[in-house]
């Protein structure tokens, strides 16, 4: 499945600095058992009307509860989640 995890940071937010951080920090879900790949994506808009930031990781279903009680999701909410305005998930196969 894909698990993709679409953010806007709230307005003022350098959040294009933090790429290298994020990346990072996802990266390390790698190491979980049933994830097998993980990109993020920034926009290539500066419309207002457009969300900043889609983070798409490929798991096995499986998998998903694993990611959430792991180390870099709780990194990612608790380090970056004051910084949004919005966010939605959205899991396909």
């Amino acid at each position: 499945m894909k698990h993709c995890i679409i953010s806007k940071f709230r307005p003022g937010t350098p959040w294009r600095e933090y790429l290298p951080e994020i990346e990072a920090i996802f990266a390390r879900t790698l190491t979980i058992d049933g994830v097998h790949g993980v990109d993020v994506f920034p926009s290539c808009s500066g419309r207002p009307n457009r969300f900043d930031l889609m983070i798409c990781m490929d798991m096995d279903a499986a998998a998903l509860p694993l990611y959430d009680a792991s180390e870099p999701h709780h990194t990612w909410k608790e380090k970056y989640g004051p910084m949004l305005e919005a966010k939605t998930i959205f899991d396909h196969e």
